[in-house]
């Protein structure tokens, strides 16, 4: 009888763990676009990336101490930050000034501050199994607040009754890709990246749900007050930019996924289709 905890059960959930998580890294690809087309980054978010940064660094320190079985995460994030860095770099070239000042402080904050504060505490306070073991909490305690980012979406579909911001395939990959790194955690018994894909998909079951309830539901319809016709297009500029700000919540919810191996997180990175 096949036996989960098997070797070659881990290799094979985390190889697909890679590829699945690699995909969803792609999935800002349309929203950069459409900042290149736009030149400016309009009321798009930093946080997300910088985020999403932060957690493939913290994951990579975990996988370099595990130093057994580490490989598939010290690829995957490996990866991550490489794409992360990029879309920084990117938003920082279209940003304006106050927005790269932001992102910045935010840099500064996660991957010095932070990363640097836990790496330095770890590295003299602990040594061996006990410092794998502290890190491998640090990065649960940060997987599950991520992945409560979907809680912001799923209000705005319940709110709106609409799934314009929550599309159906993105969820469905996002859940599997929670499974998988769960699988991954599972057969290594690596609780620190199972537990926590555990929410991830019990997140993305209740996304699906609610786009099969409000599929038909039609999009929400935006009635603007009558009036002059220049205040009327500034309500309709804000009430777009408003979205497009709204459509974020599934950025960070892919990043909950792939914190999972876990990265990303996961990195629900929203697709600029959703934006436009």
């Amino acid at each position: 009888m096949a036996n989960i905890h098997d070797h070659r059960f881990s290799v094979v959930f985390g190889l697909l763990g890679n590829i699945l998580s690699f995909l969803v890294y792609l999935a800002p690809l349309p929203t950069f676009y459409r900042i290149f087309k736009k030149k400016s980054t309009e009321g798009f978010q930093s946080i997300p990336y910088s985020v999403a940064l932060f957690s493939a660094m913290l994951l990579l320190y975990y996988a370099f101490l595990r130093k057994q079985d580490g490989v598939m995460l010290i690829t995957i994030n490996s990866i991550g930050c490489l794409i992360e860095s990029m879309y920084l770099l990117f938003y920082m070239v279209y940003a304006t000034k106050s927005a790269r000042i932001y992102t910045t402080k935010l840099l500064i904050f996660f991957n010095i501050g932070a990363l640097g504060l836990i790496i330095l505490l770890t590295l003299v306070f602990s040594k061996g199994s006990h410092r794998v073991t502290i890190v491998g909490w640090i990065s649960a305690v940060f997987s599950v607040c991520v992945f409560a980012a979907p809680l912001t979406i799923i209000r705005l579909v319940i709110r709106t009754k609409s799934v314009e911001y929550m599309p159906f395939t993105l969820s469905f990959f996002l859940t599997l890709c929670a499974v998988t790194w769960f699988l991954y955690g599972f057969s290594l018994r690596d609780y620190y990246i199972a537990t926590p894909n555990i929410l991830g998909f019990s997140f993305g079951i209740t996304q699906m749900i609610l786009y099969l309830l409000y599929r038909n539901s039609g999009r929400r319809e935006l009635i603007i007050v009558a009036g002059d016709q220049s205040k009327s297009q500034e309500q309709s500029d804000n009430i777009g930019l408003q979205m497009s700000t709204e459509n974020q919540p599934q950025e960070a919810a892919a990043i909950g996924v792939l914190l999972g191996g876990m990265i990303s997180s996961n990195s629900q990175i929203v697709p600029t289709e959703l934006n436009v």
